[in-house]
């Protein structure tokens, strides 16, 4: 079953960054974020974010830069998301920024296999909400690809140790 997961979570950030990069030419397989970890079942994949005993995940950093990168595309237009007013170029824009942070930190990537596990957690939230933010997704609207993004750079933040991270704070909207 573990393997399984891996497997799945691996296929769904592998193809959120296919798609995305195949438009720019380049191709990312699903071998380029292995990082040579063996997922092995005795690792036991979980289902849901926890903390690594009781401490937030090391992050490197690549990771720092990436997700910093991603944090900053959605922070200037959480207004207009909350409110309702983004349109659809506007989303595709934050989209885009995301899906680049995303390849970059698959590409550069070094964290040990504990931690990225829990990393593809929040990588899937944050790939599904770009692909919906791109308009791919029949189930839920670009508003809410966005705020699925918002929502993943929370659990980044709860989870993972990242020195400088500012919260986005989207309760105040």
């Amino acid at each position: 079953m573990h393997s399984f997961f891996i497997k799945a979570i691996r296929l769904v950030a592998t193809t959120g960054i296919v798609l995305s990069l195949t438009v720019a030419g380049r191709v990312v397989s699903a071998q380029d974020h292995d990082h040579g970890h063996e997922h092995g079942a005795s690792s036991g994949a979980p289902s849901a974010l926890a903390l690594n005993q009781g401490r937030k995940w090391p992050t490197d950093a690549s990771l720092r830069q990436g997700m910093s990168q991603i944090r900053n595309a959605m922070e200037e237009p959480m207004p207009a998301i909350y409110a309702g007013k983004g349109d659809t170029a506007h989303f595709e824009i934050r989209a885009k920024r995301v899906n680049e942070q995303i390849a970059f930190m698959v590409q550069n990537c070094k964290l040990d296999k504990d931690a990225d596990t829990m990393l593809h957690l929040v990588l899937a939230e944050i790939i599904a909400g770009a692909e919906a933010m791109e308009g791919k997704n029949k189930k839920l609207d670009r508003r809410g690809g966005a705020v699925k993004v918002i929502h993943a750079l929370e659990n980044y933040n709860r989870y993972f140790d990242h020195p400088g991270w500012r919260p986005l704070n989207p309760g105040k909207f």
